[in-house]
C-alpha cells in the first residue's frame, strides 16, 4: 500500500527565490536495456561541449551498480539510489541530489529502475510541488529499444513485461526510439510520436537535449492508473543478480579477453536453464583500464565499451549485474558455478546479492499534475 495520497498545493512549496541557476533534473526511464546509461553519457559529452556541468543519479533495487562505476570511470559526477526505485526512497533521491548539488551540475540525469513505472505520481509530483526552490525537472521521457517493442508487441510477448512497458509509454511526457544507429525500421506505438536517437553516433542526441531543456511543456503531465498489485506480479517476475569478485589469475589477462569469455558463458547458461535475459552487464576494473560489457536478450550481441586496447594484468576487479525471469537461487547457482571457471591463482568473492523485488511502496504517491517547473 502506498504511504499516502498526496494533493498539489496551490502555492509555491518554497518561498525561496526561484533562479535559473537551479539545475535541471532530466528523468529518464524505459525498460531494461533501452539504453538510458549509454545516453546520460552521451548527453554529459555534448553538455560539457558548450560548457554545461552534466551529472548523473543512477537507480536499482540492488546495489553495487555497474552503471554507477561506468558513469564514474567516464569522469561524469556520479551518485546512486539503491535497495529499491526513486519512489520507494524519495528520500534517498533527494539526498543524492543535494550531494550532487555540491558540484554545482547545470544537469542532472536521474536513471530509474528499467522495470519502474508509475514515476510521474510518486517522483516527478513530489520534486515540483517539495523541491521547486532548489531544482527544475525536466519532462520525463521514456526510451524504447525498437527491437524491444516489436517483441512486446508480439503475441507471444510475456504479459508482465508487456504491462511493465506498455505502463512506462503510458505516463512519459517524451518517447524516444534509442540505438537508431542499429534499425531501419520502428514500429509505430499507438497515439504517440516518438523521435529516435543513437547514443553511439550522437545522432539526434542533442536535439532531445534541446527538446527537454528548452521548458516549452511540462514533466510529469500524466498520471497512471495502475493496478499496484499487477505492477508488483510484474517486477517479482524477474530475479535481481549483483555480486562483485577480486580476483587474480595466475597468467596475465586483458580485460577483454577476461570479459567477453564470462559474458558469453552466461549467456549460454542462462539460456540453457530457461531464464528470459532482460539485462545482464558486467564490469572490469584493472591497473591497465576498464572495460564494460552487456547483453539485453538471451543471444544478443554484446555491447562493449572501456578501454578495449587495455594490456593484460593479472589483478582483475569484477562487478556484475543481472536481470533476467526465473528463479533467483538457481540465477545464483549458476553464476557462482561460472566464477568457479575462471583460472583464478586467487579469487574472493566480495559481495553477492540475488532476490526477487519487494512489492513497491511509494513514500508519496499524487494523483494531480503540478503545474510548473522551469
Amino acid at each position: 500500500m502506498m504511504r499516502d495520497v498526496q494533493q498539489p498545493r496551490s502555492a509555491a512549496a518554497s518561498s525561496a527565490e526561484i533562479t535559473d541557476k537551479r539545475p535541471v533534473i532530466v528523468p529518464l526511464g524505459g525498460f531494461l536495456g533501452a539504453g538510458k546509461t549509454s545516453l546520460i553519457l552521451a548527453s554529459a559529452e555534448i553538455l560539457a561541449d558548450m560548457g554545461l556541468r552534466g551529472a548523473a543519479i543512477l537507480n536499482d533495487q540492488g546495489s553495487d551498480l555497474v552503471d554507477t562505476r561506468w558513469v564514474q570511470s567516464e569522469g561524469v559526477r556520479a551518485d546512486q539510489v539503491s535497495g529499491g526505485c526513486f519512489c520507494c526512497l524519495f528520500s534517498d533521491l533527494i539526498g543524492a541530489l543535494e550531494r550532487l548539488e555540491v558540484h554545482a551540475p547545470d544537469v542532472i540525469f536521474a536513471e530509474a529502475v528499467g522495470s519502474c513505472t508509475d514515476i510521474s505520481a510518486t517522483t516527478l509530483q513530489p520534486l515540483k510541488l517539495y523541491h521547486s526552490d532548489k531544482f527544475r525537472v525536466a519532462p520525463y521521457t521514456v526510451l524504447v529499444d525498437p527491437g524491444r517493442a516489436s517483441e512486446m508487441a508480439a503475441n507471444a510477448a510475456d504479459p508482465d513485461f508487456a504491462f511493465l512497458f506498455q505502463k512506462q509509454l503510458q505516463e512519459a511526457d517524451l518517447i524516444c526510439f534509442s540505438k537508431s544507429d542499429l534499425y531501419l525500421e520502428f514500429p509505430a506505438i499507438p497515439g504517440r510520436n516518438a523521435c529516435r536517437l543513437s547514443a553511439q553516433t550522437k545522432d539526434g542526441v542533442s536535439a532531445w537535449l534541446n527538446e527537454v531543456l528548452g521548458g516549452s511543456f511540462h514533466a510529469g503531465s500524466r498520471i497512471l492508473e495502475i493496478d499496484y498489485g499487477h505492477y508488483a506480479r510484474a517486477e517479482a517476475r524477474l530475479a535481481w543478480l549483483n555480486c562483485s569478485v577480486s580476483l587474480e589469475v595466475e597468467e596475465p589477462l586483458s580485460p577483454a579477453m577476461l570479459v567477453g569469455p564470462i559474458l558469453d558463458d552466461l549467456d549460454l547458461e542462462l539460456t540453457r536453464g530457461g531464464f528470459q535475459v532482460a539485462h545482464v552487464k558486467i564490469t572490469d576494473s584493472t591497473p591497465s583500464g576498464f572495460i564494460r560489457a552487456s547483453v539485453v536478450a538471451n543471444g544478443a550481441e554484446p555491447n562493449v565499451s572501456g578501454n578495449l586496447d587495455a594490456s593484460p594484468t593479472c589483478r582483475h576487479e569484477l562487478l556484475l549485474n543481472i536481470r533476467a525471469a526465473g528463479d533467483p537461487e538457481t540465477l545464483q547457482a549458476t553464476v557462482e558455478n561460472e566464477f568457479a571457471k575462471l583460472p583464478a591463482g586467487n579469487m574472493q568473492l566480495k559481495m553477492m546479492q540475488c532476490f526477487r523485488p519487494a512489492p513497491p511502496k511509494p513514500e508519496h504517491r499524487m494523483s494531480e499534475v503540478v503545474k510548473g517547473s522551469f
